[in-house]
């Protein structure tokens, strides 16, 4: 599949030219009942395997369960109340999580960054496919290392759902059927670029 249906696309008013893949991207609540395949799944973490990483140490790994079975109702019982009300809409459920030591025990100061660059390279190729993802915060960190059995040295960073795009708005939780459909939204680029200091609001067009 290319990029998701029309019907399904959000307006992003971008003001510079950008990929479609990036530009179309978008964190839906509700998901289309097309089951993800193995196969699909398997070009998911490969994608995220090709990321950049500090030393190319990798620290990430990946938990991750389809609906219906035990690793999928695991993962759903360590998400927070909030999240549980939407994500059941969810196919498939993953745990973001990393190591939080370099190979010689030293703090890796990188390694959330890193699995950042692992679940963008899903992202984007989830996007090729027209699979959806979305990740979350909201979940109980500490609960889910001792679920999954990590040593206390990683930890439990996000949470993600993921489906093909086409789901029913009505399927989701009726506070945040607006958001299904409301416009995507980011920061101007002055109020995070900088071409020298950092300043409260930097004007990036005099550089």
């Amino acid at each position: 599949m290319s990029d998701p249906k029309t019907d399904v696309l959000k307006k992003t008013p971008t003001d510079h030219e950008i990929h479609d893949l990036i530009k179309n991207r978008w964190s839906p609540r509700a998901f289309a009942d097309t089951p993800v395949s193995d196969t699909d799944l398997q070009s998911l973490f490969e994608a995220g395997r090709w990321a950049a990483s500090s030393n190319n140490w990798q620290p990430w790994n990946i938990v991750w369960g389809k609906k219906g079975s035990e690793a999928y109702d695991r993962i759903m019982n360590v998400l927070v109340e909030f999240n549980q009300g939407w994500a059941k809409n969810a196919p498939v459920l993953m745990l973001g999580v990393f190591d939080k030591k370099t190979p010689d025990g030293k703090d890796n100061f990188h390694a959330l960054h890193d699995l950042g660059q692992f679940s963008a390279n899903m992202a984007i190729q989830a996007q090729s496919m027209g699979i959806a993802i979305h990740q979350m915060a909201g979940l109980d960190h500490e609960k889910a290392l001792k679920e999954f059995k990590f040593p206390d040295t990683y930890h439990v960073a996000t949470a993600i759902a993921a489906g093909y795009y086409g789901g029913e708005v009505s399927d989701v939780p009726e506070d945040l059927q607006k958001e299904e459909k409301s416009e995507r939204k980011r920061k101007k680029q002055d109020e995070f670029v900088f071409n020298g200091d950092y300043v409260e609001r930097a004007d990036v067009s005099e550089s």
